[in-house]
């Protein structure tokens, strides 16, 4: 049969391309690189949907269309493979996360593979392969052994520091470090103080210093989960795995100076191609604030709070301070009266995340601590208040309150009924809301009245200064990154601590590689896992780290483990690094914005200033796919008694979606409730989806929870079971005004929404490509519109590309008179038409792959299928172009042809892409629509470079022209080029 066998064909290409390692990159090459990355996936047990495949499909594009023009591509994959899904599993079951993670991985290999994407699949890499997490502990290492100089505006080794210290001691070190470094004038030394200092004395100073170091910081606390959880892992106060509580914690954690690079992050992000939504997403994230720097000395105590403002301004309306729960001065500040306020207070913010805290501005909390600060400014007390949308980690955990310029500040002071102090004349409506305006002039502020915005913040900032109470900074929102995570399954930190102190194992000595533990699970004392290992200690004698490392440690620099993935003795070699250099476009989510992206960036910024790298920023270009979503099928679903006093079982009625019910059963049951259906149980009649009955009964079998499930049946006079006549006597009653349908089938309504198992309408990609082909899955997903925006699966869809694939087939192939496939392809040379129609569609195709415009390709190779055939086209000049183009969408069936055509087997993707010639696309003739009085009567065609005038002579002399005539002359002629011509009489 000329029928294309997508089964056959796809197979024995897979096979060829895996023996042959046909998409592994040359060594040493000559050519010009193009790395394409996809963020690789966490292998969970559920596998792909075809949703997952989206941003793959169109980095696969891009990497066969680079390397037909003559580049040497770069497409590797592998596996974030550390994670928590894995040890949650492994707590319930007992089981390896090693183990599970194994067996994901296979699934998905197997998956991927199917699916035909050109991964160089002999550089894959897994997060928790002790061979690659090796390379994770050398560059926590190297952080850990690194300073940050302002000066030099980069990292250094820890060494460049010990020398400063040794030659002028502190004087002119201008470094990024604890923070109370540079307020403690005791934190000062000079050279002969420091060289005096013992070894240990040193060493104690330099852990303030470098780019990771351990520190006590609020956290995401989970008890259930047993550890730290981070920003994105915690939504509405529960963890978004498993739903359990989560709780602000201060604990000892190891953290990373992210913040040293936040200058130079922000400014980076003019120097890349992003999408500027994300873009902005970072920038927030950072939040570069330009202010000052405030001291308020606590009323009647040693202590001072610093504030930071971006509003130091504004310093004379302030009428209360409010603090983090968290702020360390708490315990100090609360009197005796307001302790067991105060306390009751502080226990319900843990609660809290700090997403949550942040985001709810409705409802106004906060608790009176008993104590008050003293402006300095005009010395005048000012009452403290606890309030949780101030975090202790932002700035300093304290807000010096603004309520007529500052909202928030506004309904606090309205809800304990605090000053609001007017601080501008051009302040407007202050009696119902805060008005931050900086227009006009300043009242009821001391040094700064009758003075502007410009002229009151300088004056403020110097007058701060020259009293030591305050300064002009720069302010981030950014914080430093928790590193630690008190979990299992993750990299062990490449540390052990000795007298308390923590220090890094010999370089030798990595992998240090995760130890056996009879639970997944803290110890009983409320140790991480890892405190379970027994003798688990360096050099025998020394405790390890307990922590390990987040989830985002891996994959802040595995693409470089790509460009040498077999390396040993490095994490990759200087020859590969200078070869690839970065990536030229990655592919991924957007929920990755302010996570994985920024931490790459961070550690390759690091790693660039240590001299390992020779780009400042890892991915040149980057592009957010968009979601698939699912098409979820809703049953309208009433629940009835059965009626039988032997059977107490519930019925649960699914009933069409238009159908009128009893209104005293309404009032009960509202228009029922609408239920999931799975989407493999539903059918496709005309426009419609169906559940039948059949269908039903095997959907019981595979989901027992729908074994109560009716389709409900009325026929307009007699239900036809006794069950549904159970149903239907309260559901309808017996002379409800129905409509009438059956128990055969019931219609459903679909919804378009996330695609997700607990909706029932996630879609395998492995059944799509059984029944269609991976070519055709492939053209499909980039068909459903635009990359980077949602659009719904809908697999009814399919059967169009599903017949574009066999009639491109069908340009190759027919059946002969015995039904055998026929080769039909000829070496007769092309005509113009079928060159226009080639030529036409290479420039799309080529002009769409640069834009990523991938769904207006297939459109085109749709479009110049239908008019080859129509051409009845056949010719081997115009159809192995056209198998070229085609091949990045559709690898199987274009491998097949190109060697049919007598190319060498598996080439394809080494043959060079089309040339586009514009000269095919010029038009030699134009069919002018010829007007009468305005309506077209014929039409003619002329040669393009006709002569208006030759033109008017032969259109006149035209004979349906002379019959429209009537022998008048006409008035005027007018001959508008290769657009109309328009006669007037």
């Amino acid at each position: 049969m000329a029928d294309y066998n997508h089964r056959e064909t796809e197979q024995k290409w897979r096979k060829f391309w895996d023996e042959n390692q046909t998409y592994r990159p040359e060594t040493n090459s000559n050519k010009p690189k193009y790395y394409v990355l996809d963020m690789f996936p966490y292998p969970s047990g559920a596998g792909l949907h075809v949703g997952h495949p989206l941003g793959y499909i169109a980095s696969d594009i891009v990497s066969r269309y680079r390397r037909l023009q003559g580049f040497n591509v770069l497409h590797p994959m592998g596996f974030d493979s550390f994670g928590l899904p894995a040890e949650q599993y492994a707590i319930q079951t007992g089981q390896h996360p090693a183990i599970t993670t194994e067996a994901n991985i296979a699934t998905y290999i197997d998956q991927l593979k199917q699916i035909g994407f050109s991964f160089d699949w002999s550089r894959e890499v897994r997060t928790s392969d002790p061979g690659y997490y090796k390379w994770t502990q050398w560059i926590f290492m190297e952080l850990f052994r690194s300073w940050y100089n302002k000066d030099t505006d980069k990292a250094e080794p820890i060494e460049t520091l010990l020398a400063k210290f040794a030659e002028n001691g502190t004087a002119g070190v201008n470094a990024v470090c604890d923070e109370d470094i540079a307020s403690d004038p005791s934190q000062q030394f000079t050279a002969e103080e420091w060289n005096a200092k013992s070894e240990r004395e040193q060493y104690e100073i330099t852990l303030k210093y470098r780019l990771t170091y351990v520190a006590n910081a609020m956290v995401n606390w989970c008890p259930a989960l047993g550890t730290v959880l981070a920003n994105d892992e915690v939504k509405d106060g529960v963890s978004e795995r498993g739903g359990y509580p989560v709780e602000q914690k201060l604990m000892r954690q190891w953290m990373m100076r992210i913040t040293a690079y936040a200058d130079r992050l922000l400014t980076g992000l003019d120097t890349i191609d992003w999408p500027e939504s994300l873009k902005e997403q970072q920038r927030n994230w950072i939040g570069r604030s330009v202010g000052a720097s405030v001291k308020f000395a606590v009323a009647d105590s040693p202590n001072t709070i610093e504030v930071f403002t971006t509003r130091v301004d504004t310093i004379y309306g302030v009428t209360f301070m409010v603090l983090a729960p968290e702020h360390e001065l708490v315990p100090s500040l609360t009197t005796d009266e307001q302790r067991e306020a105060v306390d009751a207070y502080i226990q319900a913010a843990k609660l809290r995340s700090e997403r949550d805290r942040m985001a709810d501005v409705k409802v106004v909390s906060g608790v009176f601590t008993g104590s008050y600060c003293l402006n300095p400014l005009n010395n005048e007390k000012v009452p403290i208040f606890l309030a949780d949308y101030v975090l202790a980690g932002y700035g300093t955990g304290a807000v010096m309150a603004v309520p007529s310029g500052d909202q928030r500040d506004y309904l606090f002071a309205k809800h304990f009924d605090l000053p609001i102090i007017q601080i501008l004349d051009g302040q407007k409506d202050i009696e119902h809301q805060a008005d931050n305006t900086k227009e006009g002039r300043y009242i009821n502020s001391g040094i700064i009245n009758g003075m502007t915005y410009k002229e009151a913040t300088t004056t403020l900032t110097a007058w701060l200064e020259e009293r030591g109470v305050g300064k002009g900074k720069i302010n981030f929102r950014m914080r430093d990154a928790v590193f630690s995570r008190q979990r299992y399954w993750g990299e062990p930190v490449p540390v052990y601590f000795r007298d308390g102190l923590p220090y890094l194992i010999n370089e030798q000595d990595l992998p240090l590689e995760l130890p056996a533990v009879d639970k997944y699970l803290p110890t009983e004392t409320g140790e991480p896992p890892l405190g379970r290992a027994e003798d688990w200690k360096y050099k025998e004698k020394y405790e390890y780290e307990l922590s390990t490392m987040p989830g985002w440690a891996g994959s802040s620099w595995y693409w470089y483990r790509y460009m040498d993935p077999n390396n040993t003795g490095e994490f990759a070699s200087r020859e590969a690094i200078d070869y690839w250099q970065d990536v030229d476009l990655y592919m991924g989510g957007s929920e990755h914005a302010t996570g994985h992206l920024l931490y790459s960036r961070f550690w390759n910024k690091f790693m660039y200033d240590r001299g390992y790298i020779p780009q400042d920023e890892p991915f040149k270009k980057l592009i957010n796919q968009g979601m698939i979503q699912g098409m979820s099928m809703m049953a309208r679903v009433y629940i009835q008694d059965s009626g039988n006093p032997d059977d107490d079982r519930l019925l649960y009625c699914i009933v069409p979606p238009t159908v009128k019910i009893n209104p005293s059963y309404k009032t009960a049951q509202g228009d029922g409730f609408q239920y999931h259906i799975p989407v493999s149980f539903v059918s496709f009649e005309n426009g419609k989806y169906y559940l039948t009955k059949e269908n039903l009964d095997e959907m019981k079998i595979y989901y027992p929870k729908f074994k109560e499930y009716i389709i409900a049946d009325f026929d307009g006079r007699l239900p036809s079971s006794k069950q549904a006549a159970l149903a239907y006597i309260g559901l309808f009653g017996p002379d409800a005004d129905v409509t009438i349908f059956s128990e055969d089938k019931v219609e459903l309504t679909p919804i378009v929404e996330k695609m997700s198992k607990s909706k029932f309408n996630v879609v395998n990609p492995d059944l799509i490509v059984d029944k269609y082909g991976a070519d055709v899955l492939r053209l499909y997903e980039m068909f459903l519109g635009p990359l980077e925006q949602a659009k719904p699966w809908n697999t009814n869809g399919i059967d169009g590309t599903f017949r574009f694939i066999r009639k491109f087939w069908r340009l190759f192939y027919k059946d002969n008179a015995s039904g055998e496939s026929q080769w039909i392809v000829t070496d007769e040379p092309a005509t113009p038409a079928e060159l226009k129609v080639l030529h036409k569609t290479i420039k799309k195709a080529q002009e769409d792959i640069a834009n990523y415009s991938f769904n207006t390709s297939v459109s085109a190779f749709m479009v110049c299928v239908n008019e080859l055939t129509t051409l009845n086209c056949h010719k081997r000049a115009i159809l192995q172009d056209l198998v070229l183009i085609l091949s990045p969408y559709a690898p199987h069936i274009c491998e097949e042809l190109w060697s049919a055509l007598g190319n060498e087997p598996g080439s394809v993707s080494r043959a060079s892409y089309p040339v586009f010639n514009p000269a095919f696309l010029v038009e030699d003739a134009f069919e002018y629509p010829i007007q009468i009085n305005g309506k077209v009567r014929t039409t003619i065609s002329f040669a393009i470079d006709r002569a208006a005038t030759e033109i008017e002579k032969e259109v006149l002399a035209d004979e349906i022209v002379q019959k429209w005539l009537e022998g008048k002359t006409p008035k005027k002629v007018v001959v508008v080029p290769k657009r109309i011509v328009n006669v007037v009489i």
